[in-house]
């Protein structure tokens, strides 16, 4: 059964920094694509970036130059760099890893943000 952990979030102040670490583990296959996706109080879940096992990656345009997604592939392991954070990166931050067409989530880990 393939599991995914995240873990890393925390407080930190407007234009502070915190990295986000996410393994996943139980899958036969490789993990095509993890990523990051976030969602705040009274929103929908939106995207934030990820990354292919080749080392492609996409970011959201409210994200871009501020943080930087990684991937370990020997540890299937996935980070997420937060720079310059701002009051609305507040969210909880979910984990994504795709595995032969088959997604898998987190329980999410929290970043707050204060201003």
């Amino acid at each position: 059964q393939v599991r995914v952990v995240e873990s890393g979030g925390g407080l930190v102040q407007a234009g502070g920094s915190l990295r986000l670490t996410c393994a996943a583990s139980g899958s036969a296959f490789r993990f095509n694509s993890m990523g990051w996706s976030r969602q705040a109080p009274v929103k929908q879940r939106e995207f934030v970036a990820d990354i292919t096992s080749g080392g492609i990656t996409n970011y959201a345009d409210s994200v871009k130059g501020r943080f930087n997604i990684s991937r370990d592939n020997a540890k299937d392991t996935v980070y997420l760099q937060m720079n310059s954070l701002k009051f609305e990166d507040t969210a909880v931050y979910y984990c994504k890893a795709d595995a032969l067409g088959r997604r898998t989530w987190g329980q999410g880990t929290q970043v707050t943000v204060s201003s």
